[in-house]
């Protein structure tokens, strides 16, 4: 009885607490604006989530050789890089506060060519974000039954599923997501809470350890150093939040947050302070905020009890989680209602971390058609505002990965870490070249020194990931990120990659429906890309010409972009943008015999 009034007071305090969108703020850029509560859940859900599954994997990686008690190395710099790449991103949204995230940095500072790179392993990330979620939620579930060590086929049908699931309410539309995973969220925070009480409870009790099934594997210095590494990159994995929150910044209202007017009013020192969580910038960066401090404190506390009480995944057939949950909630009467709560609750959770990686998949999809890295076939918007297209083929293409993972989230892992620290290197080197351009005196110096610094570190990490998951797939993901660039540049310099203005107006501004700053900026990244593909072009041309091959540009030169700036406000005053005046300017083209030819558009519920 009591953890059933503990769950319906816990689940009235989250109700009440939850986010409700105002009917002034709907459909905004397509899609409703969100205030502070709402953008810690829908961007942030896929961070949070990763308690779930980070930590096991970094002290799976180190209890089969008797390291675990050294894990706190790998929680020590873990926090650290979480801190890092926090302050990071946190000062990018000052910069890029329209939205685009590495890709709109990336092209803005670094040129096209890592810019299509960023967009290619964001890609990547956003698909293995809905394999590990979708399987870490399997092992939540079967966790119930202490039985995640059932053959692998079982995995992938039940992952299987939970995809199905997740792309089915991803294609119907999001409705009030905010409001029900920042429920979900509240419900978590507080089970977690008790449940930290109740190992503390269990620990000062005198709790037995589980006693070692079989002895530890025997390791050389040098091998243990590699373990280390090898747990610290595998807890390192799900910082894709900051890049979300950056990327999504434009779906957030600009206006101050409620505590943030209440600091103003009441706590007018703090001036600098409240004018930094200003606005939808200040709303950002109090989301990332967060990820300075729950990434470390998290692996610190499942680390903790792990070694404490000898648990983790597989152990009595149970996540790392799922055996801690049920020794948390052993100190309340009838606790074992709590943990299946608590385990049924991570399993939406993490459904819910894979419907916000659809969501991240779209946003960059139709970018990567504008820019003319992929096919204009794949937009299409239905009514609702979701890019039903992309969203099948990544559920596809997840399903495939399932079999090849064999249902096992450790073999999926190195995958999905790689590809959150190139874009983050991305980041800290255009922030680098604006402080460099914007600032000057001490600022501009340590300023610079600082996001150089992220950046090498972002860089170290990358190689890190490789090489501490090589002999688990390490070095196909290098195959792949390098198969992957090739296609993209491919499919670009190929006539499907060809964008000319009108089509590149007709996807973003017809097609997508996307206006304001944010449908500037990705025309302005369009014409840049247009502009690389035809010096791509050149340089190929040359380079056949040293073989006594000639052959003539199929295209005109592309128009110039111009500078960022001038396209970010280009429709100040006049309601048109850069590429809206180019193409009023522009005389009518010769009526074609038989007329305009026919768009073929798919049906509303074309999925």
């Amino acid at each position: 009885m009591i953890p059933i009034l503990m769950l319906i007071v816990f689940l009235f305090i989250a109700y009440r607490l939850s986010p409700r969108e105002r009917q002034e703020d709907a459909h905004v850029h397509g899609a409703g604006q969100i205030g502070l509560l709402a953008a810690v859940a829908l961007f942030g859900v896929d961070y949070f989530t990763s308690y779930y599954y980070a930590t096991g994997e970094m002290m799976g990686a180190l209890h089969p050789y008797g390291l675990q008690q050294y894990g706190y190395i790998a929680v020590i710099f873990i926090a650290s890089a979480n801190f890092v790449f926090g302050a990071l991103y946190m000062f990018s949204l000052g910069v890029f506060n329209e939205g685009g995230g590495s890709f709109t940095a990336a092209m803005r500072y670094l040129g096209p060519s890592l810019s299509l790179i960023v967009a290619v392993v964001l890609i990547q990330d956003y698909i293995f974000t809905i394999v590990v979620s979708s399987l870490s939620g399997v092992d939540q579930l079967l966790s119930l039954r202490d039985a995640t060590g059932i053959p692998w086929i079982w995995h992938v049908l039940i992952g299987i599923a939970v995809v199905g699931i997740t792309w089915y309410l991803t294609i119907r539309g999001r409705g009030e997501s905010a409001q029900v995973v920042f429920i979900m969220l509240a419900l978590f925070a507080m089970l977690t809470l008790v449940m930290a009480i109740g190992l503390f409870v269990a620990h000062s009790a005198g709790q037995a350890a589980v006693p070692d099934l079989a002895a530890p594997k025997p390791v050389s210095l040098l091998e243990a150093m590699y373990h280390m590494l090898t747990a610290s990159m595998k807890g390192l994995v799900a910082l894709s939040g900051l890049e979300a929150m950056s990327n999504g910044i434009q779906f957030v209202i600009d206006d101050d947050a409620g505590f943030v007017r209440w600091g103003k009013k009441y706590l007018p020192k703090l001036k600098a302070l409240w004018k930094f969580y200003s606005g939808k910038s200040g709303i950002g960066r109090f989301v990332q905020t967060s990820f300075l401090f729950y990434g470390g404190l998290t692996t610190l506390l499942l680390a903790t009890f792990s070694i404490r009480f000898n648990v983790f995944d597989g152990t009595n057939g149970r996540s790392l989680v799922g055996n801690l949950a049920l020794i948390g909630f052993g100190f309340v009467p009838d606790g074992t209602v709590l943990f299946w709560a608590y385990q049924i609750l991570a399993v939406i959770l993490l459904a819910a971390a894979s419907m916000t990686a659809y969501q991240d998949l779209q946003a960059m999809a139709w970018r990567n058609v504008a820019i003319g890295e992929i096919p204009e076939i794949v937009v299409y918007r239905n009514p609702k505002g979701t890019f039903t297209r992309p969203v099948t083929a990544a559920a596809i293409v997840v399903i495939l990965i399932l079999f090849l993972v064999q249902g096992r989230v450790s073999l999926a892992v190195p995958y999905y870490g790689v590809g959150v620290f190139l874009p983050i290197m991305a980041m800290g080197l255009a922030i680098r070249k604006h402080i460099l351009a914007h600032f000057t005196g001490r600022r501009r110096k340590w300023g610079s020194l600082a996001a150089g610094c992220a950046a090498a570190l972002s860089a170290l990490i990358f190689v890190g990931q490789i090489v501490g998951k090589w002999t688990e797939g390490g070095w196909v993901v290098l195959i792949s990120l390098g198969v992957l660039v090739l296609i993209a540049h491919a499919i670009l310099i190929s006539p499907v990659g060809y964008r000319d203005p009108e089509q590149i107006h007709r996807i973003i501004r017809e097609k997508s429906r996307v206006q304001g700053p944010m449908g500037n900026i990705v025309e302005w990244q369009s014409l840049r890309a247009q502009e690389y593909r035809y010096n791509l072009l050149v340089l190929i041309s040359r380079f056949a010409e040293l073989f006594g091959v000639r052959r003539p540009a199929r295209f005109e030169k592309p128009i110039i972009a111009g500078e960022f700036e001038e396209a970010l406000h280009g429709d100040t005053g006049s309601g048109s943008s850069f590429l809206d005046q180019y193409l009023e300017s522009k005389p009518m083209a010769e009526p074609r015999v038989g007329g305009k030819p026919k768009e073929t558009a798919g049906s509303d519920d074309d999925a």
